[in-house]
């Protein structure tokens, strides 16, 4: 395990829950945290830097040491690094002023963010989608990795978690982290199998009472199937996963077409257009996310208890060959 010294002893079970683009807000991040998951939100969905400010002042007089000796699992902000984002050099000095735990960086080279968030004591992740940008973050000096792979909600890879995993552990032995399509505890288990520290869930979060999506976005969720993500570049012009009942709801029939020519809209489009992975096909319920932290947990160790046993088994028939 390479989870970092700071994370140790602070979670329930080995899980950030990723920054979501408008519906991740203080409140989802307060209880993760306090559950026993990293809680984080893109530094964007605050509605200026000022309003950044404010909500990490919120978080931090909520996540006070959390009764008892272990403190509440870490939180962390996101921030986008594309030349798009005018606020990034301002968002990056509120972060430093707030020291937050951990910063998620994506769409750019960390460098500047790694230099600025090192300098008091904090930790860095990146988002990567192959090798390539995994080797340009590890020559920046991140601490970890988030191998985004396919079946993720959002801006996903199309590289299997199973190849891109076990690529990435070949030439980085730090904090790892494993997202696309895990929606439970059998899957968290998984990507620990794969390499990972730690699992990045996103869409299982949006179907929770504190996450800021609206109501008919979270029902949308439940009544989703795998079948009904699609990966398409006609909201953003960057690939997605969206789902196709948002798409069919805001553009009809001939969404692709519509999509693309309203992709100067920007952000609207991801108001009005919903994005989630393709762990919706079983998720079935809205619980709090303290209920369902807990119920991850439960799902988590009896996936280990199933492995173990399940390797003992293995091990004690006789070798045939």
């Amino acid at each position: 395990m390479s989870l970092p010294e700071s994370f140790r002893g602070r979670f329930s079970v080995p899980v950030i829950a990723s920054p979501m683009f408008l519906i991740s807000g203080p409140e989802l991040v307060i209880a993760c945290c306090k559950a026993g998951v990293a809680g984080t939100f893109p530094s964007l969905n605050a509605r200026s830097s000022e309003g950044l400010r404010q909500w990490l002042n919120t978080l931090g007089e909520a996540l006070g040491q959390a009764g008892g000796a272990a403190p509440h699992a870490p939180y962390g902000v996101n921030l986008i690094l594309h030349p798009t984002n005018e606020r990034q050099d301002a968002d990056l000095e509120v972060l430093v002023e707030h020291r937050v735990p951990f910063v998620i960086t994506s769409l750019g080279n960390p460098l500047k963010v790694v230099r600025a968030v090192h300098a008091y004591g904090g930790l860095v992740f990146s988002d990567v989608i192959h090798a390539k940008h995994a080797r340009k973050a590890i020559d920046a000096g991140v601490d970890g990795l988030i191998a985004v792979g396919s079946g993720a909600g959002g801006h996903a890879g199309t590289q299997s978690l199973f190849s891109l995993a076990r690529e990435l552990r070949a030439l980085w032995d730090g904090t790892l982290v494993l997202g696309g399509a895990i929606s439970d505890g059998q899957g968290i288990r998984a990507a620990e199998v794969l390499g990972a520290d730690l699992a990045y869930l996103g869409s299982r979060f949006i179907a929770t009472q504190e996450c800021r999506a609206e109501e008919a976005f979270k029902q949308m969720i439940l009544d989703s199937t795998a079948e009904d993500v699609v990966y398409t570049d006609a909201v953003s012009g960057t690939h997605a996963n969206m789902l196709l009942m948002s798409l069919l709801k805001v553009y009809g029939p001939d969404w692709r077409q519509r999509a693309a020519e309203r992709r100067h809209d920007g952000p609207k489009a991801w108001r009005d257009v919903w994005s989630a992975g393709q762990g919706v096909a079983i998720i079935n319920d809205l619980p709090s996310t303290a209920e369902l932290v807990a119920r991850l947990r439960a799902e988590y160790l009896g996936a280990v208890a199933l492995s173990a046993s399940a390797a003992l088994t293995w091990l004690s028939e006789p070798a045939h060959g």
